[in-house]
């Protein structure tokens, strides 16, 4: 077992996803050496979260990063509202956002993508220690719980793929490892999350349904009572996304059949017509959030930290923004730009805030009353209004884009400074 006991330590970052190496490129911009463990031996590469908000995008442009993403992905200019007879109820053109935005679209795009860009970043940084196939076993603090960084620490135990015990010393560390947190656990927080009603189906197709559907935008909302769904325009395939009744048989619903049936029920418009059914998979839905985002000097981020419902893909961009500023207000405390931690605590409380009053009541509106028939007529009636009203538009996107409660992007000197730390 080796041990390194410097109290000046680099900050530990936990979790190599979007959130993490979100985090430790924001630290590492600023000047503070960054040690990233993954579990892992490689980055993740199956498919998550696929859909990246104006508000999202404008704070990895700052990172260097959303050019490149947006090569990759597919830029959704409208989101739309219909109904199975192809009936389109509402839509709203995320152009209207320009001028509180430097992307006023939403981009469809795996996270699988982003995070070699984000790795790439952090590795010219030149101040990071990255590494894979390294899972954290233990966590103890040392010296003081808070203070300013320099009086005391957390002490890491880690074992990495050929079984090597190693012992180091951290400032900080920041837990983006994820729902299934293991730091979480050893700083004895809670973590049951609490399932929603319905669980997931997703449907990927190679086939461009838009040219099977009339009319069909990248971002489209089914309502109807006879069944509800979500339809997303990837780069090279779609996605559809059923909410089915926990209670329900997953085996019944996965079979090629019933796939194969929900499908062509949701597709009226490609009657007839081949829809390649390339993957069928259900996953959970569930709601968590912690009482506070930290234990000491261990700090949690994304979904260590929150779940949320996957309606309006709030909760990767919300994990993001969760990187984006305790990073940035982690390194002004290391960096001695404000006295004690009182900057810290305050994005962090900030960040759970935004949780509570934003993402969950807006993700779970999504998918309220989906299928009543006494319900529906309404909503839809309110969406026709919204988007007759520009104003009400600019709300509904500015909010459906988390834009109204995402960390600002840094301009002029500060972003200057930001660029400057990176290239030292």
């Amino acid at each position: 077992m080796s041990g390194d006991t410097a109290p000046h330590g680099p900050v530990a970052v936990v979790g190599a996803g979007p959130v993490g190496l979100t985090a430790a490129l924001v630290l590492a911009r600023t000047g503070v050496r960054v040690t990233l463990l993954e579990s892992r031996e490689t980055l993740a590469t199956e498919s998550r979260a696929s859909t990246f908000h104006p508000s999202t995008l404008d704070l990895l442009d700052e990172l260097g990063v959303a050019a490149a993403l947006r090569r990759q992905g597919r830029t959704v200019d409208r989101v739309q509202w219909r109904d199975l007879d192809g009936v389109v109820h509402a839509e709203l053109d995320y152009s209207v956002l320009a001028g509180h935005t430097g992307h006023p679209y939403r981009l469809h795009v795996e996270q699988a993508r982003l995070t070699p860009l984000l790795l790439a970043e952090l590795t010219a940084t030149g101040l990071a220690d990255i590494r894979f196939g390294t899972t954290v076993t233990g966590a103890e603090h040392v010296g003081g719980r808070s203070g300013g960084g320099t009086g005391g620490g957390v002490l890491l135990r880690t074992k990495d793929a050929a079984g090597r015990v190693t012992v180091t010393r951290h400032p900080y560390v920041l837990a983006a490892d994820g729902s299934r947190s293991l730091l979480r656990e050893l700083a004895g927080l809670p973590g049951t999350a609490e399932e929603y009603p319905d669980y997931a189906l997703r449907v990927v197709t190679g086939t461009p349904l838009d040219e099977l559907v009339p009319g069909l935008a990248p971002l489209s909302y089914v309502r109807d009572t006879r069944g509800s769904f979500s339809a997303l325009g990837m780069p090279d395939h779609w996605r559809l996304i059923f909410r089915i009744p926990r209670g329900t048989d997953r085996d019944a619903v996965l079979s090629p059949e019933a796939v194969r049936a929900r499908v062509e029920q949701a597709l009226p418009g490609a009657a007839g017509k081949a829809v390649r059914i390339a993957d069928a998979h259900t996953y959970r839905l569930a709601r968590f959030l912690l009482p506070r985002y930290r234990a000491g000097r261990v700090l949690f981020a994304g979904d260590a930290a929150h779940l949320t419902s996957t309606a309006g893909g709030l909760n990767m961009n919300c994990g993001i923004h969760d990187a984006v500023e305790t990073g940035r207000a982690l390194a002004s405390v290391l960096r001695g730009d404000a006295p004690g931690e009182a900057a810290l605590d305050a994005a962090l409380d900030r960040r759970r805030s935004v949780v509570e009053t934003a993402v969950i009541p807006r993700s779970e509106a999504r998918t309220a009353g989906l299928d009543s028939a006494a319900e529906l007529p309404a909503r839809l009636a309110s969406l026709r209004r919204t988007a007759a009203d520009p104003g009400s538009a600019v709300d509904y996107l500015l909010k459906a884009s988390l834009l109204d409660v995402a960390p600002r992007p840094l301009k002029g000197d500060a972003h200057a400074d930001l660029v400057s730390q990176a290239h030292r």
